[in-house]
């Protein structure tokens, strides 16, 4: 389908070209904000409405990459490149849409905006339409009064229900689905949301409060954060929803008289801060335990809430319950991935004349630990022994498998002053018999100090990607020598090994695959990159010379985890020392 503005043809979906100095034309024919971007999502032209909603001039736009300029997370934070659904579909190329995503205006404020990004072609290949617009506001009332019961067809309950279990239940992040369950109801039920929640702990956090003004939600940080703890014998509202009671209705006159806890005395200067008339309050259920407390306030409308509503509501809180549950369970493995994996990994030993830095950053959509891994230890020789490896996969079994592959290795290190590549070619061996690691990765290196005073490495490379040497003064090396086969292969032949000398105050990066790798771009094109940032960041301390190392190369489409063991070599030792 074409969409025809000013100069037919000036611009189209999938199929065609679009001049720039034509789509801004075209984007003016649309009454919703619109703007378009090429495929790596920077900013080719925005409709007049677009720059009204988000209050810039046109030149702050163009040229700028959409992302970093406007999207924002809840809590007006830029919102990570990985976790960013409408860049995904950019990436992709492929349609999608959201009810809710949060984006930073000119003037520093918040915008919750509906968006929609369809792929298109453009004069620099494909790239995208994007079109967004508020959330409607909540339908003109008679003067006649009219609960939620009647203003709601049964088909609309149902599809709320629906729309709440498709919206809430996809999703692992307990935030992002509050926001949903919030932007859901609000403005549809009430002008406000307010999201109780009862930690692990059994402390009260008041985890989100929305409102619904001229077409947007706003999130009012000021009335969220701690809430004083559940009292066992009121009987308020809020506190029996949070003991897990049945639902109830709440007003000002409520909370009017002398308050008989904490949480009362917050219910009261909730009500004064919102303005609301009236609530409803339904407690939030896990399979369990009650999880926390839903309020829907009205302030704008005019009608109150009455009994009536108080099933449909409870139906919203059940289904929302069910989320946050599995949710929390994510969380709660999680955090034992990540502390089984803290335990996995070793701290670095201290090697006189040397710094060494290790780093890992977790897959982001497994178990939060995988199959890369690092390691540094010393050997009984007086040699310190260096590797970093990837057993495949990047889950709970492959950390598991590593933890095999490692511990297997350092015993056969440490047991033998043999070379790298001898006793990686007897861990080869072993792995096939003894343990369930059926592919992996590796280097291992000997790193010894001379008479000279200076530091040689002896390394072995099983398939894995190659070590980067980086000079003082910025130069770069990739060592490609001793590659062999990757570990599992079937490998009959002795490993080769290779000896180089590091000079003083060079830098030596060991690294797994996804620091380099990426969909978008081949391995030569991220090793490229990894030496060009390397090189600039050669006279950094080593443990800043890591941390931008990891941000500045590891791609944005990553979904690998990442295994870093960088080393520095001192400088070079005087006359005296080095004859000492």
């Amino acid at each position: 389908m074409d969409i025809i503005g000013p100069g037919a043809g000036a611009f189209r979906l999938p199929g065609s070209t679009v001049p720039d100095a034509l789509s801004a034309a075209a984007l003016e024919t649309m009454r919703t904000a619109a703007f378009l971007v090429d495929g790596e999502g920077l900013l080719l032209a925005v409709n007049t409405a677009a720059l009204k909603l988000f209050r810039r001039e046109n030149d702050e736009f163009v040229g700028q990459d959409a992302h970093d300029l406007m999207h924002r997370d809840r809590h007006g934070r830029p919102l990570p490149r990985s976790g960013c659904r409408l860049r995904q579909a950019l990436l992709t190329e492929r349609t999608d849409q959201s009810d809710l995503g949060w984006f930073a205006c000119g003037d520093g404020t918040l915008l919750g905006l509906s968006w929609v990004i369809t792929p298109c072609s453009v004069h620099r290949g494909t790239g995208a339409l994007v079109l967004l617009h508020p959330r409607g506001p909540a339908p003109a009332r008679g003067d006649e009064e009219e609960d939620l019961s009647t203003a709601l067809t049964e088909l609309d309950r149902l599809a709320l229900l629906a729309e709440t279990t498709t919206q809430v239940t996809s999703t692992l992040d307990v935030d992002e689905a509050l926001t949903r369950l919030a932007a859901l109801t609000v403005p549809l039920l009430a002008d406000w949301a307010v999201v109780d929640l009862i930690t692990e702990g059994d402390e009260v956090r008041r985890a989100l409060v929305v409102q619904h003004e001229d077409g947007v939600l706003i999130e009012r940080e000021d009335l969220q954060g701690p809430m004083p703890p559940v009292p066992q014998e009121s009987t308020m509202p809020l506190s029996r929803a949070l003991r897990g009671a049945a639902s109830g209705l709440a007003g000002p006159s409520t909370y009017q008289g002398p308050p008989d806890s904490g949480i009362a005395v917050e219910q009261h200067r909730l009500f004064t801060s919102t303005g609301m008339h009236t609530a409803a309050i339904a407690p939030i259920r896990g399979l369990r335990d009650v999880l926390g407390a839903l309020t829907l306030g009205r302030s704008q409308r005019p009608d109150p809430f009455t009994r009536a509503d108080l099933p449909l509501l409870e139906d919203v809180t059940r289904r929302a319950g069910l989320a946050l549950d599995n949710a929390r369970l994510y969380e709660r493995q999680r955090r034992v991935a990540e502390t089984m994996q803290r335990h996995l990994l070793p701290q670095m030993p201290v090697v006189p004349g040397l710094e060494l830095s290790a780093r890992y950053v977790p897959a982001p959509h497994a178990s939060q630990v995988g199959g890369d891994w690092y390691d540094a230890f010393p050997l009984a020789d007086g040699a310190t022994a260096l590797a970093v490896g990837d057993v495949v996969g990047h889950d709970l079994e492959a950390a598991g498998r590593m933890a095999q592959a490692r511990n297997m290795l350092r015993a056969f290190a440490w047991a033998r002053s043999e070379s790298p590549g001898t006793v990686v070619t007897r861990l080869d061996e072993a792995l096939a018999h003894i343990a369930d690691v059926p592919m992996a990765t590796l280097i291992l290196a000997r790193l010894v100090s001379g008479d000279d005073g200076l530091w040689r490495l002896h390394w072995t490379n099983a398939g894995h990607p190659p070590p980067l040497l980086v000079g003082h003064d910025g130069r770069t090396r990739f060592l490609t020598g001793a590659h062999g086969v990757l570990l599992g292969a079937g490998n009959h032949r002795p490993r080769p090994d290779a000896v180089l000398t590091l000079p003083p105050r060079a830098t030596l990066v060991l690294y797994t695959d996804g620091l380099v790798e990426s969909r978008r771009h081949s391995v030569d094109h991220g090793l490229e990159r990894l030496a060009r940032h390397a090189a600039a960041l050669a006279r950094r301390p080593l443990e800043s010379f890591s941390d931008a190392l990891l941000a500045q190369v590891r791609p944005d489409d990553n979904d690998d985890d990442v295994a870093v063991l960088a080393l520095r070599t001192p400088d070079s030792p005087s006359p005296s020392e080095a004859t000492a």
